[in-house]
């Protein structure tokens, strides 16, 4: 996946970190020497005051927050969370202190030195291989480096043309898996470009009378003392301590996965038991705003901002590949059986025919017969043939295994926001105070929407849609706006102060005459409410506590139930009150009458709920992890159809023990509040407790520890560049039926891989065993070293075709996974087939046509050459199916047609002057209708053991 340095998550272009040791205040610093002598003599007095009491312990984790991620913090990580809450805890003038700044700012030549001494503000870089990279990963096989070893012995036994094709094969192998997985790195670099993020930055100039600037810089030249000014749309460019602010809302969806906003404000001191994310006067790098502005301390850059604490993990190694991990047993298996059985018939051949060179020459020749030669070429051609597939339907596979890991997969983890949903606001209902629909209410949220021009939010959006799309003519244009009272985070709510353009027109009319029309928080909304409308033109009676209460609750049970709630209230003012001059006086928010509710939630996506029933039909399991809310990510499962029989979260997660813990998450299919850790933990519990192979889909920073984890890690190209840059797969678009698709060609593609590996290994191994016997019998070669390696030659084309061959219905139906002992088992089966086969001809032609004297020696080696092609040509069909071949299930035809070429094409061989030029001579045909009969005897032994050894293992691939 290539190496990880120090990069910032917003960008791509390298860059080179001098030293990245100073990012906190040095500690020279007096105040920063007692801050951190303090927080040391705080937490030592803590775990004192825990290891005494147990009850203390216990509610000090259930109740703080800092220690919810899920697993022990490093001392680094100890380092950012003690630093941050300690500007959280203080005041506002004691924070320049600590990072050695001042109300107006760093100079340019502070700010200068401090990027030299602490380096770019460049947290983490994911560095895309170079392309020698890709290069050496494609040359660096197993089989690839068997046969540039046996190409270099063919070289110095003089055979130059068997040396010339192995190295060929080698070449079209390496250039194939280059060519795909070096373009898709680069489609995916092209996805990662960032343009550069200019930071508004406060600095002081001049030598005598210094004077405040207001200055852009580029975020990675942000030192830890500035002051940066933002409004909305900005990403904050480090960890900040606000100063000031104005109606500030933060979204930290990339950090927490939560779909709604987050409320700051500088004018607050926190304590230590708030969770650090809600920290309300802490903005995090990577979040951004919203809405509001303000000003902020940066406090932390770099690689010591919160944001860094979640990829300590990145980059260690995954859990070994079951597969890569096979091939390589196959590997070593078949070289120490390679060198045994090459080493007997050398010897036995010398002893034979004094002729050492000869003898060396044909071991070679066992040697390469006995390597599945097509073996990097098979593999990297159906997966360059997925990955072309996948690309028809907008993926990028930037790692080609991982397309027959979405074949072995059988958990898929899934973020909620922007994968399962269309991460934005939809609104549901309108509601009156009993919870039916009531067209009054959703007439004076529009208004209110519709007229505010403070501050935008998604959920004014969501109204305007709602009122558009279904018909309703509230005549906007007949109303005018005199003032706004904008939202603020003390009252939670807004108001719009409206009259009729004639309000002398219709008096009798309801809604004739001034307006002030509020909406916000439900509770803030009741509070300012003395009347409640129960009907549109009944009567407004006075707003009870116990009515009060009974609306709380209403709106609990909607909020339970996934939804997001605000109240809507109204007033009506006399037409010659002054909107002005009630402005600031309070008044104009009392007294108001409750007309209901409205609800939105954040819908599943319309592909999410087939694309998940069709995982499921194929043993795929769904689980879902997010930072979101229980409630809220219950409902959105119950409307894509996840079972929410066993659910928990992350608090929750937390105060297990280790083994309490896997058994949660074996069983969970709903895990919510998340942090990043613990979306790591999970996903490291299902693969080394659970066995299992898992996939995950994010988006987001805060799921890049799971999908680096992760042995598919999927995202999409909106998605945050970090977590594209460690995703195996980009999606260009989110559809989730792409990844049935994918694991649908996953699985074909590991089983037509399987078809090869048994088929290979079962025919060359049963080959050349069966040479060694005829070697032994005949005391001599029963082929000569350029017909065994023309006939191998024949061969190893032939299999070219395999990866585009079809799998049977049943066999995609199901997670495919490789079986330690199910090879050595198949082969302990099949295997002795394939010889019996072989030892048949040899007795055959021994028996009925004495071929074996000095008279017949080249008639016996055109046959056993016929007979050798045919069988390994003709086992494919049998391998590739539990069925019987040719009757019950027929093979692609692209595999048909390579058989009966290759077959062909063996059988003319001895007839034609390419034999002559061989030392072949012609066969009769009686010889042909033995083969006839012997490969009906051949079919019917092995379906015979084929039906035992699937009554036996319940599977045959």
């Amino acid at each position: 996946m290539g190496g990880l340095k120090i990069f910032s998550i917003f960008t791509s272009r390298n860059v080179n970190h001098t030293n990245n040791n100073h990012l906190l205040p040095s500690s020279n610093n007096p105040s920063h020497q007692n801050l951190i002598r303090n927080d040391h003599s705080n937490s030592t007095n803590a775990k004192d005051d825990a290891s005494r009491n147990p009850v203390f312990n216990f509610l000090q984790r259930f109740m703080s927050g800092a220690k919810v991620d899920g697993g022990s913090r490093t001392e680094e990580e100890e380092k950012v969370y003690s630093w941050l809450y300690k500007f959280a805890q203080s005041q506002r003038d004691l924070v320049f202190e600590y990072v050695r700044s001042t109300e107006r700012g760093l100079s340019f030549k502070e700010a200068e030195r401090r990027l030299k001494e602490n380096g770019p503000n460049v947290p983490l870089q994911y560095t895309f291989p170079s392309w020698w990279h890709f290069l050496w990963n494609a040359i660096f096989h197993p089989f690839n480096i068997i046969l540039i070893v046996l190409s270099a012995l063919s070289y110095v036994t003089s055979d130059s043309p068997n040396g010339c094709i192995m190295l060929a094969l080698v070449l079209i192998s390496v250039c194939l898996r280059f060519y795909q997985e070096y373009g898709s790195s680069k489609a995916a670099m092209k996805l990662s470009e960032f343009v550069r993020c200019p930071v508004k930055v406060q600095r002081c100039a001049g030598r005598v009378v210094q004077s405040e600037l207001i200055v852009q810089v580029d975020q990675r030249d942000v030192v830890p003392g500035d002051i940066v000014i933002f409004e909305p749309g900005d990403l904050f460019p480090g960890d900040v301590r606000l100063l000031t602010s104005k109606h500030l809302v933060v979204s930290q969806s990339s950090l927490t996965g939560e779909s709604w906003t987050a409320e700051k404000t500088a004018d607050i001191r926190e304590d230590h038991c708030t969770p650090l994310l809600d920290l309300k006067n802490i903005c995090f790098m990577g979040t951004n705003v919203v809405s509001g502005s303000g000003t902020g301390l940066v406090v932390s850059t770099g690689s010591k901002t919160y944001t860094s604490t979640m990829f300590s993990t990145i980059g260690k190694q995954k859990p070994p590949d079951d597969f890569e991990k096979g091939v390589r047993r196959i590997s070593f298996v078949l070289i120490c059986v390679m060198l045994i059985v090459a080493t007997i018939i050398i010897l036995i051949d010398y002893f034979t025919s004094k002729n050492l060179s000869e003898s060396i020459l044909f071991g070679i020749s066992v040697a390469c017969a006995l390597t599945p030669q097509m073996f990097p070429l098979i593999v990297n051609t159906s997966l360059a043939k997925g990955a072309l597939a996948m690309a028809r339907d907008r993926c990028v596979v930037k790692s080609l295994g991982a397309i027959r890991d979405m074949g072995t997969m059988d958990i898929l983890c899934i973020d909620k926001t922007g994968t399962l949903t269309m991460d934005r606001a939809i609104m549901v209902n309108h509601l009156d105070s009993w919870g039916f629909p009531k067209e009054n209410v959703l007439r004076f949220a529009f208004l209110n929407s519709y007229y505010k021009t403070d501050q935008k939010y998604p959920l004014d959006d969501a109204i305007l849609a709602y009122v558009y799309t279904n018909g309703y003519r509230f005549q906007a244009s007949k109303w005018k706006k005199l003032d706004e009272i904008p939202f603020d985070f003390v009252r939670r709510k807004v108001s719009v102060i409206l009259e009729t353009e004639s309000i002398t027109e219709d008096r009798s009319s309801q809604f004739s005459g001034r307006f002030v029309i509020t909406k916000g928080a439900l509770e803030e909304v009741i509070k300012v409410c003395s009347f409640v409308e129960h009907m549109d033109s009944g009567p407004i009676t006075s707003f009870t506590s116990e009515e009060q209460k009974r609306i709380l609750n209403l709106g609990e049970e909607l909020s339970n139930e996934g939804l997001r709630v605000i109240g809507v209230a109204v007033k009506r003012l006399l037409p010659q009150k002054s909107a002005q001059s009630n402005r600031n006086d309070g008044p104009i928010e009392s007294d108001m009458v409750f007309l209901g509710l409205i609800t939105f939630y954040d819908p599943p996506k319309d592909s999410a709920k087939q694309a998940l029933w069709r995982l499921a039909k194929k043993g795929v399991k769904a689980k879902l992890l997010t930072g979101d809310s229980l409630s809220l990510a219950i409902k959105i499962c119950h409307e894509v159809g996840i079972r929410t029989t066993h659910v928990s979260t992350g608090p929750d997660l937390e105060l297990l023990s280790q083994e309490s813990f896997h058994e949660r998450v074996k069983r969970a299919t709903v895990l919510a509040r998340l942090t990043p850790t613990q979306k790591l933990r999970v996903v490291q519990s299902l693969q080394s407790v659970g066995k299992h192979v898992v996939g995950f889909l994010g988006d987001g920073i805060n799921d890049s520890l799971a999908l680096d984890a992760a042995n598919v890690g999927i995202s999409v190209d909106s998605g945050a560049s970090v977590a594209k840059d460690l995703a195996d797969i980009i999606l260009l678009e989110k559809d989730l039926n792409v990844l049935v698709a994918g694991v649908e060609r996953g699985r074909v593609t590991f089983g037509n891989t399987m078809k090869y590996i048994k088929m290979s290994i079962i025919a060359n191994l049963g080959g050349v065993l069966s040479l060694l016997i005829a070697t032994m019998f005949l005391q001599t070669d029963p082929l000569t070293p350029k017909q065994l390696l023309t006939q191998n030659f024949l061969y190893s084309v032939g299999q070219i075709a395999i990866p585009w061959d079809k799998m049977e219905g049943d066999y995609v139906k199901t997670p495919q996974i490789w079986s330690e002992n199910g090879l050595p088992m198949f082969i302990l089966f099949n295997g002795p087939v394939c010889i019996l086969c072989d030892v048949t001809a040899l007795f055959f032609l021994w028996f009925y046509y004495e071929a074996y004297n000095q008279m017949n020696v080249v008639f016996f080696r055109s046959a056993w050459f016929v007979e050798g092609l045919l069988m390994q040509t003709l086992i494919i069909h049998l391998i590739r199916t539990e069925k019987i071949p040719f009757i019950q299930e027929v093979a692609s035809w692209p595999v048909l047609s390579s058989t009966l070429v290759i077959s062909a094409i063996g059988i003319a061989i001895p007839f034609t002057a390419i034999g002559d030029v061989m030392g072949f001579t012609e066969l009769p045909l009686t010889y042909f209708g033995f083969l006839l009969l012997l490969f009906i005897g051949y079919f019917t032994v092995g379906q015979l053991v084929k039906r035992i050894y699937i009554l036996i293992y319940k599977k045959w691939l």
